[in-house]
């Protein structure tokens, strides 16, 4: 059941409106004439039978006549008719219950009982068409809250699945390339450096542990980024030797920081891809976080070729631009992304909120 019974709070609620509207109409009543015990014994059990009866009723008229939907002269005159046979209904459940009163009441009660005439019943039937009114209005704004409710779970369910998509397609952007050499690399290695083929393996296979394990909906603190930015570096720097050479600054508090998962790494990549792979000699590769504040800022440098074309040490932008739109879909004007190249290095330097990893944006 849904509306105004969808729970027990609310249930208790809405009884205990009615209860108070009952007090207030046995008040009336008992000022109108009649005695204040056979007041309260003849509206209190109708006003909450009627709120029992209007809640469930109005309910499913509502659902059955949704706003919006159909025309408002049909949606006004089911409720009025439904409203009409109920307050008659409750009129005649009334009358007959003040005769069941009148007939077991002592004969001093009696005489305080009230009088079941015309002028009560129409007044019951008034209050009854316009209660029911009430109640169609407050099961239509419940309907409708739950609704936006829906669309709101809806709305959110759909960026959790675009978010994951898109972690998705982050994996499968790692460079196919990077894997077919590791593993010729591996090759190779097994028959000069057994050691070595041995270490680049596990390195490879920490990696994708580490990367497939990750989830869309849930940030992680630097400190466990920079861990699969290392595991990736190792298994480079097996390839490339001592042309690539990394170096981390991570400041008081930095590393606890979360931030959506695969952000540096892809990077990195880029760093190494369009970098240090396309220089002659070597190249250094460093990563600076700093937090300030409510602010994390970081920075990702790498040595490019200074004869090289800007825009191929730049690489495509695909992931540059992919780390931008993670920033705006995470934290809309909160966060954000720039590179370009300064003094022969090319530079990304992101800022975005500093949330620490226990929950808390304590000072260290």
């Amino acid at each position: 059941m849904q509306g105004v019974f969808s729970g027990w709070r609310s249930s208790l609620l809405y009884l205990l409106a009615w209860l108070m509207l009952g007090l207030l109409l046995a008040g009336m009543l008992a000022y109108a004439g009649g005695g204040w015990g056979m007041a309260l014994l003849f509206v209190v059990p109708l006003v909450l039978l009627y709120a029992v009866a209007t809640g469930f009723s109005a309910y499913y008229v509502c659902r059955a006549y949704p706003l919006g939907q159909r025309h408002p002269l049909a949606t006004a005159a089911a409720i009025g008719a439904t409203a009409a046979c109920a307050a008659a209904l409750w009129c005649a459940i009334g009358a007959a219950w003040n005769g069941l009163l009148q007939s077991f009441a002592p004969p001093a009660a009696q005489a305080s009982a009230p009088g079941i005439g015309a002028p009560l019943l129409a007044s019951m039937f008034g209050v009854g068409v316009l209660l029911y009114g009430l109640s169609a209005a407050v099961n239509y704004l419940l309907i409708e809250s739950e609704r936006v409710r829906l669309l709101e779970t809806q709305r959110l369910q759909m960026m959790l699945a675009a978010r994951d998509a898109e972690l998705r397609m982050l994996r499968s952007q790692v460079d196919p390339h990077f894997l077919f050499n590791s593993l010729n690399s591996v090759s190779a290695l097994t028959a000069i450096d057994p050691a070595g083929a041995r270490a680049m393996a596990l390195q490879l296979a920490d990696f994708f542990r580490l990367s497939l394990g990750l989830q869309a909906d849930r940030m992680i603190a630097l400190d466990k980024e920079l861990q699969l930015v290392r595991h990736f570096l190792s298994i480079e720097q097996l390839r490339f030797g001592e042309r690539l050479r990394f170096e981390a600054e991570i400041g008081p508090g930095a590393g606890a920081c979360l931030l959506p998962p695969m952000l540096l790494q892809p990077l990195v990549e880029n760093a190494i891809k369009h970098g240090i792979g396309q220089m002659i000699g070597s190249g250094l590769v460093r990563i600076e976080a700093a937090r300030a504040g409510s602010i994390l800022r970081i920075r990702i440098e790498n040595d490019v070729d200074p004869d090289a074309d800007p825009a191929r040490a730049r690489g495509a932008g695909l992931g540059l631009e992919n780390v931008r739109q993670r920033l705006r879909a995470a934290y809309d004007h909160r966060a954000s992304a720039h590179w370009g190249r300064q003094d022969g290095r090319f530079c990304v330097a992101l800022a975005l909120p500093a949330a620490a990893s226990d929950g808390f944006d304590d000072e260290d």
